[in-house]
């Protein structure tokens, strides 16, 4: 995402604002070639928006061991208290905010690159889980959210009435 500040030769050029960490869906990342910092606005990108304010999307990886459904988050810079974790109808929903700090007395910005603000993710489970049996784990900047299959017969006979 591309931002102008207060003059042309002011060009404040940024990636997807959630390139790294975080994913947005709506927005295609164009490639570092064809924009360059003071290069200006693209076609594509001549009617930008100051105003935006969407959140951003949380990347996630997702697998199952034998036992387990797994979903992990890279959540960096996240506190505990501002992560909002939960489950409902086999959907797992996980929301935040990434907390810039204090930033008084920054007058301008060379680059900008850290996406700042909220986040959330919703998740349909691929396989059915224990609601009951959950466990959330932050540590290292990674969010581990660990779910209990429930275990299915493989070969269940249905009586025919």
């Amino acid at each position: 995402m591309a931002r102008r500040t207060s003059g042309d030769d002011d060009l404040l050029m940024q990636e997807d604002e959630l390139t790294a960490a975080f994913l947005g869906d709506d927005e295609a990342i164009a490639p570092a070639d064809t924009q360059s910092a003071g290069a200006g606005p693209t076609a594509a990108n001549d009617d930008w928006d100051e105003s935006e304010d969407l959140p951003g999307q949380l990347a996630v990886d997702v697998y199952e061991t034998r036992e387990k459904l797994v979903v992990k988050a890279r959540t960096a810079g996240v506190n505990k208290s501002d992560l909002d974790v939960s489950i409902s109808d086999n959907t797992l929903s996980i929301r935040g905010t990434l907390s810039a700090g204090n930033e008084d007395g920054v007058e301008n910005y060379f680059v900008q690159e850290c996406y700042w603000g909220e986040f959330s993710r919703s998740i349909a489970l691929p396989v059915p889980v224990k609601e009951e049996e959950i466990e959330a784990v932050l540590k290292d900047g990674v969010l581990t959210i660990s779910f209990a299959k429930v275990k299915q017969d493989t070969v269940k006979k249905i009586q025919v009435l």
